[in-house]
């Protein structure tokens, strides 16, 4: 098990977390956050001087407007670790939030800070066939020969450093801009699925880009 998970799985019975409906963070991801309420200045402070571990929830449809209050959180978020932080002299904080795993909601905690605490199941994800995401690559590919070279090499790390699941999250929040579906992925458990899903998405990215044309002369 990461440290970084180790880490997370502590805070299961009591986890930090930050109402956030217009960002997803997923698992692998890095999600660049200014932290300037005094509930969430609150919850970061606690953070950086305990575990450094919260979770980004989404809320529930019909509840955005109501983040002032206590909304109706969707049951499945994302806890991470701060990876990178700035603490401002009027206390709000720069400060960046890598995903560690999906965690499901079981139980919001009695109110007794100023931010919200819940209990969780982490769902980190399961084995796979070990070609099961033989054309997710393939897919992600086929977009790095259409993208300018400096987004193909970024790309091209991501790819040589994970798989399966993991790789269709972390092109999801490369190239998937779409909040909803950002969700969809967030919400599918079931690896090989989100795979595929991912894998279509990409698919119709590359469908609406030409292939680069090659520079210099060609042998």
């Amino acid at each position: 098990m990461s440290d970084s998970l180790s880490k997370v799985e502590a805070t299961a019975s009591r986890l930090k977390v930050f109402p956030l409906p217009t960002l997803v963070l997923l698992p692998g991801g890095a999600m660049p956050l200014h932290i300037f309420e005094p509930r969430y200045r609150a919850l970061v402070k606690d953070a950086l001087a305990t575990d450094g571990v919260f979770a980004i929830a989404g809320v529930l449809p019909g509840f955005e407007n109501d983040l002032n209050g206590i909304p109706p959180l969707e049951p499945i978020c994302c806890a991470g670790t701060i990876s990178l932080n700035e603490e401002m002299e009027d206390g709000r904080y720069n400060l960046v939030l890598v995903g560690v795993t999906r965690a499901r909601i079981i139980n919001e905690l009695p109110h007794t800070k100023l931010y919200r605490e819940v209990e969780v199941e982490l769902l980190p994800d399961g084995e796979i066939k070990p070609d099961e995401d033989v054309f997710l690559k393939t897919a992600l590919m086929e977009l790095i020969a259409r993208v300018p070279q400096e987004v193909g090499q970024k790309l091209a790390q991501v790819a040589s450093r994970t798989n399966g699941g993991a790789l269709a999250d972390l092109l999801t929040g490369a190239v998937i801009g779409d909040v909803a579906r950002r969700y969809e992925v967030l919400n599918e458990l079931d690896v090989p699925e989100r795979i595929r899903r991912v894998t279509d998405d990409v698919m119709a990215i590359v469908s609406q880009l030409r292939p680069k044309k090659h520079e210099g002369m060609l042998n």
